[in-house]
This record gives C-alpha cells, sequence and structure tokens, in this order.
C-alpha cells in the first residue's frame, strides 16, 4: 500500500478496477508540490513504476533497454511494448486473472497454453496471431473460475472469445501501439 500511496496508479498490482480510483491513494498532507523535483527524481519514479507495475528486477528492466537501444523505433516506447506483450501481462489484459502477480502465478503453476502448448515462463514474449487457452484440466478451469473473467475493457491489440464449452480463449491480434498502454508513464 504504501506503494501504491507512494506511486499513484499501479493498475497491474492493483488490478483492474482498483486503478481508476486512484484518489484513494493520495496522502492528504502532501506537500511535494511546495518543493522543486529534480530531473533524476521524475527518472527514478517512472523506472520504480515500471518494475513494481510489471513485477521486474532491475536486471531484467535492463535487459528490456538494452533490446530497445539495438531495434528501430523510439526507445521509450520499444520497451512498453514489449512489457505489455509477456504472457503475463497479456493474461492480466485478457481477465483471465485479476492482477499481473496472480497471472503470473497461473503460468508459473503450468495452467496456460500457448498454440496448445503449456508455457511455464511468464515473461514468455508473445506474438501476433498467437492463441492463449487455459489447460484443460479440472484444476486449471477451477484456478480460471476463482479469478474473476473482466470481459469489459479488453484493450485493442487482443481479443477475447468464449468457446463453447465456457473456457476463455484469448487471441493477440497484433503489436500492441502506445494509445493502448494503461500504464500513466513519460516514458
Amino acid at each position: 500500500l504504501k506503494l501504491m500511496r507512494r506511486l499513484k496508479n499501479l493498475p497491474g498490482l492493483a488490478g483492474k478496477n482498483n486503478a481508476s480510483s486512484s484518489g484513494e491513494f493520495r496522502v492528504a498532507g502532501d506537500q511535494s508540490t511546495s518543493r522543486k523535483i529534480s530531473q533524476f527524481c521524475v527518472r527514478l519514479e517512472a523506472k520504480q513504476r515500471l518494475r513494481l507495475n510489471y513485477g521486474l528486477t532491475e536486471r531484467q528492466l535492463l535487459k528490456y533497454v538494452r533490446i530497445a537501444r539495438r531495434t528501430r523505433g523510439s526507445t521509450g516506447q520499444v520497451p512498453l511494448q514489449l512489457l505489455e506483450m509477456r504472457l503475463d501481462n497479456v493474461i492480466f489484459q485478457l481477465g483471465i486473472a485479476s492482477t499481473i502477480p496472480a497471472a503470473r502465478q497461473l503460468v508459473s503453476h503450468r495452467h496456460i497454453l500457448v498454440n496448445r502448448r503449456i508455457v511455464d515462463i511468464p515473461s514468455y514474449r508473445r506474438k501476433p496471431s498467437d492463441i492463449i487457452t487455459i489447460r484443460n484440466r479440472p484444476t486449471s478451469y477451477n484456478v480460471a473460475k476463482s479469478e474473476s473473467l473482466e470481459r469489459d475493457e479488453v484493450p485493442d491489440h487482443l481479443t477475447l472469445s468464449l468457446s463453447e464449452t465456457g473456457e476463455p480463449t484469448g487471441l493477440v491480434s497484433h503489436t500492441v501501439n502506445r494509445e493502448s498502454v494503461k500504464l500513466d508513464i513519460n516514458e
């Protein structure tokens, strides 16, 4: 709660419903507007927001920045695209899990299939036209049913459909663009 109060809006850590009501995390006596904030402080806060929202270590974030430097495009937007296309984040965005840590647990406990294969790596990078489903086991269905399926706000780069058996199936239609990233950050 201290981190969420300090960094204001972390949808991956608080869940989709709690992220929209960021006003309740504000401190009553916030004195930070009266003093000048350095550029180092602004960049450090942005880095901490990325790390805590996506559940990364410092080394993992540095790896994504190095990949972004080698690729074409904006060096600030490419790491966001890479982070949004991680498997745990895609499961969270589809609404199969309530938070990114819960999605990471689903993946690491081998409940998720990608293109009909078991994937147990949360940082697995998704590509367009990948199909994400829940494994055909009673325990996997129970885990997914205990999570609340929030199908109201699925980003435009993902599509969610229910099969005839009632299992959710997600499709990555294209690479994410900057407008569909819900994290409020100045890259």
